[in-house]
């Protein structure tokens, strides 16, 4: 399988580890993710707030791009994901916003390609035992909770999932000999996009969370969304709990025996390590 890949801002910088691991785990799989050439932001989070056809024309040019290549596209980041998804949907189903959008964006937009989540690729699109063939590492011990928060899964129209229930991230960690827990905090918001005007409010948001994954039975919560991510790493002032927060292709690499995956847990704001010690997974 060939896909375009866009990685977004937050993969060039805060979250290194999750486009490291992201493109680590698709080449093992036998997956080619080539990443878009000359790839520009998508506007989230804050186009969308301000101007309308600005946050509808900058993920066009990606998916122009994209179409120029002429490869579906794989999206790691929540957040770009869904602005992607949205723009797509607009182009297909909008022909007056369309051709506003094309001119400004500069293409003929053809409605061939899919874009696709990460998530979704490493869920739906991989053969159903292709993931687990390939594991060298059981993870068996790792009781996660599997937290898909709100991008990932709203608005409905762009899930590819039940937005109520998800269950993609349960399935493929089952796959890889974790142990995912039951919780119904798992696409409750973690109120990213407030962390810096609203922090108290914020750290709230996150303690529950937290602290509801802990009352679960979980030792550590996985995730597809960098902004969820370091937001629950740190914003958790308010919690009783310091259980790590993994990206879920971080785990999936260790399961396949991936060396540089010690690596990428050392970025982490709450280290891991000590756990995974102790379940000698590392």
């Amino acid at each position: 399988m060939e896909f375009s890949y866009y990685p977004g801002c937050s993969l060039e910088s805060s979250a290194k580890e999750y486009n490291q691991s992201a493109m680590a785990v698709a080449k093992a799989l036998g997956i080619t993710l080539n990443e878009i050439e000359d790839w520009v932001c998508c506007g989230a989070t804050s186009a969308h707030s301000t101007n309308h056809k600005l946050s509808y024309a900058l993920p066009a040019i990606n998916i122009s791009l994209a179409q120029n290549a002429g490869n579906d596209i794989v999206v790691p980041c929540a957040s770009c994901y869904s602005r992607l998804k949205k723009t797509d949907l607009l182009l297909r189903n909008n022909p007056e916003e369309r051709k506003e959008i094309e001119d400004i964006a500069d293409f003929n937009y053809e409605g061939k390609l899919e874009i696709v989540s990460v998530l979704e690729l490493f869920a739906k699109k991989l053969p159903k035992e292709e993931l687990k063939s390939k594991v060298k590492k059981n993870l068996s011990g790792l009781k996660l909770a599997c937290y898909y928060g709100c991008l990932t899964v709203r608005p409905p129209e762009i899930c590819f999932e039940n937005p109520e229930n998800p269950d993609s991230m349960d399935t493929v960690m089952k796959a890889i000999g974790a142990e995912p827990v039951r919780w119904s905090y798992k696409t409750e918001c973690c109120g990213a996009s407030l962390s810096l005007t609203a922090t108290g409010t914020v750290n709230k948001m996150v303690a529950r969370i937290v602290d509801m994954a802990a009352e679960a039975g979980a030792n550590a919560i996985v995730t597809a969304c960098p902004l969820c991510q370091m937001n629950l790493e740190v914003r958790r002032n308010e919690s009783n709990s310091n259980m790590p927060v993994f990206y879920f292709t971080e785990l999936i690499a260790l399961a396949l025996g991936i060396p540089e995956c010690k690596d990428w847990f050392a970025k982490h704001i709450v280290d891991p390590r000590q756990l995974l010690k102790s379940l000698s997974l590392i």
